[in-house]
């Protein structure tokens, strides 16, 4: 297990410090809510809920600041998920409760498979974005220094 991150497996890892951050919350939330008794479920229920939303709010944010649109696969799998989460809770909340072990599993398998194919590429696009950016101070502070 990584010291910093430690309930995020070294495949998931994105090599973005505050992504991978979030992702073990998420996935510390999620084990949490595993370990608890199955009638206890909804405050850590909720608490993933909530988690979620401000996880793909930053990850959109950042989507935005990179000049992506809105509509793009990456953030409409988010909402999908979203939508499912807030579809289980109310089923929950009617005393569905199995609904949450079966959600859990599913976001296990989900879960993998868009950090790999969907945040990692989101990573990639923020560090190159920060590269860019740093070389295009770099080439003005350069420009700046050499004017009278």
């Amino acid at each position: 297990m990584h010291p910093t991150h430690p309930h995020l497996p070294e495949g998931m890892r994105t090599g973005d410090e505050r992504m991978d951050s979030t992702h073990d919350g998420f996935m510390d939330l999620m084990q949490t809510l595993r370990d608890t008794p199955p009638t206890e479920r909804l405050p850590a229920y909720d608490a993933l809920v909530r988690h979620t939303e401000a996880h793909f709010a930053q990850e959109e944010q950042w989507m935005a600041e990179l000049g992506l649109p809105p509509q793009n696969c990456h953030a409409g799998q988010h909402a999908n998920v979203l939508e499912t989460l807030h579809e289980v809770g109310k089923r929950a909340r009617q005393g569905d409760l199995g609904l949450i072990e079966r959600m859990l599993d599913a976001l296990d398998e989900w879960f993998a498979l868009h950090v790999v194919a969907m945040d990692s590429a989101l990573a990639d696009a923020l560090r190159a974005h920060a590269a860019a950016q740093s070389e295009a101070a770099r080439a003005r502070s350069s420009v700046l220094s050499t004017l009278p």
